[in-house]
């Protein structure tokens, strides 16, 4: 594979040319605004009695998105049918690395799409689907919610309890989803259901389901480490969804779960690369303007072995992620089936990045001492993230079964 396979080519660069503009003058301009009316950033949003986040913050993220979706950068992950860039991952690696980079913790995140918007699973929706969620989902005029985890079944999905059993033409739900993100603010919601018990992966299928719809309730606020204000849970009672809201086909839902799954667990190469880079720019920084005994602290081995080992950490999970994402655009790492090469170097790019990040943002704080454990700041706020993201899309130890399974069929082939 030569390095050139792996570099960002002639639309990346104009694509993140494009954003650093968006960045530059739209962003810039809401994040003003928002300072102004003192309900929190991004990152650190103040919260409603509810312990939801501030609707002026949530509103300045929704403005971002929509002038986003304007002017075409808000998908480029999604396929060109679905009117996407048709971003390759490769491609997509060095897009979110830019944003992430450039962005820091700022209003600019929101501007690509993540959980809340348009994703690999919800383009196999019907062509009403197409017309009533997905295209607005595309230029950011709403935003969507994954409902796959229930309080009783993480990562054992095919323990889920909700059910949808037929009624005529149409499918009842019935059931409950926890740990949601965006569950308090969704337009649209992609529920995965039980439709054949016992079917094992062909048990399960995924429905379009309105967040308004009779029966749907929004229910209370999960506060986690990220401190937010999206995640919560959701009930289903008696929720009636025609047919045509079915996505793909009855049976399909453990496969468009997985598709979607994957999409994060990829992302999380280019988050790590971006995040991880503005971190160790800050540390390099922060060491040589901080003086102790008269020395910059850049001056002392012991720091120097820090900013070194948050460096290899960036480099090693950066070119892992490159790497096996251009072996993934050759099997198609949303494909139904999934190539059997594919789930292993899947979890490879997420394992290895969730704890190389971690190391990153833990050696970041360290480099500041007390500053970096000032809550809310970059460091501080960084390293509860790392922390979230071994859990979040399967944990690190379901990738490590996943990167085992793949080691084993192939030396039994």
């Amino acid at each position: 594979m030569a390095v050139a396979d792996i570099a960002p080519g002639e639309r990346v660069i104009a694509y993140t040319e494009r954003f650093r503009t968006f960045l530059d003058t739209d962003v810039a301009e809401l994040e003003k605004e928002l300072a102004r009316q003192g309900a929190g950033t991004a990152s650190g949003p103040k919260f409603d009695d509810h312990r939801r986040m501030h609707p002026a913050v949530w509103e300045a993220r929704r403005e971002v998105q929509r002038r986003s979706g304007a002017l075409g950068l808000y998908a480029p992950h999604s396929g060109t049918a679905a009117g996407g860039g048709g971003f390759s991952r490769v491609e997509m690696h060095h897009v979110e690395e830019f944003v992430y980079r450039h962005s820091g913790l700022g209003l600019g995140l929101a501007a690509l799409a993540w959980t809340e918007g348009p994703n690999p699973a919800i383009e196999h929706c019907s062509p009403a689907m197409r017309e009533q969620y997905l295209a607005p989902l595309m230029t950011g005029e709403i935003t969507a919610a994954f409902c796959n985890t229930e309080l009783g079944a993480g990562s054992d999905v095919l323990r889920m309890a909700t059910r949808a059993s037929r009624d005529g033409a149409d499918w009842i739900i019935n059931g409950s989803k926890g740990w949601i993100t965006n569950s308090h603010f969704a337009d649209v919601l992609q529920v995965v259901a039980v439709t054949d018990p016992g079917a094992g992966t062909r048990s399960l299928s995924m429905f379009l389901i309105d967040a308004n719809a009779p029966g749907v309730s929004r229910g209370a606020d999960l506060p986690t480490t990220m401190a937010d204000g999206l995640t919560g849970t959701l009930e289903f009672r008696d929720v009636r969804v025609p047919a045509e809201n079915v996505v793909g086909e009855i049976g399909d839902g453990f496969g468009l779960a997985m598709s979607w799954i994957n999409w994060r667990r990829l992302c999380r190469g280019g988050m790590c690369a971006g995040w991880g880079a503005w971190l160790l720019q800050r540390a390099v920084d922060y060491a040589q303007q901080r003086e102790v005994g008269g020395k910059p602290i850049a001056a002392q081995q012991a720091v120097q072995h820090m900013l070194a080992d948050i460096d290899a950490d960036i480099y090693q999970a950066r070119s892992t992620s490159l790497v096996a994402q251009a072996q993934l655009d050759d099997l198609d790492p949303y494909g139904m089936p999934l190539h059997p090469g594919a789930p292993r170097l899947i979890s490879l790019v997420k394992v290895i990045n969730d704890e190389a990040f971690f190391r990153v943002a833990d050696n970041a704080i360290q480099v500041r001492g007390a500053v970096g454990l000032v809550q809310d700041s970059p460091e501080e706020k960084l390293f509860r993230v790392a922390r979230n993201l071994r859990i979040p899309a399967g944990t690190s130890e379901i990738q490590r079964n996943a990167i085992a399974r793949g080691l084993l069929k192939t030396k039994a082939a």
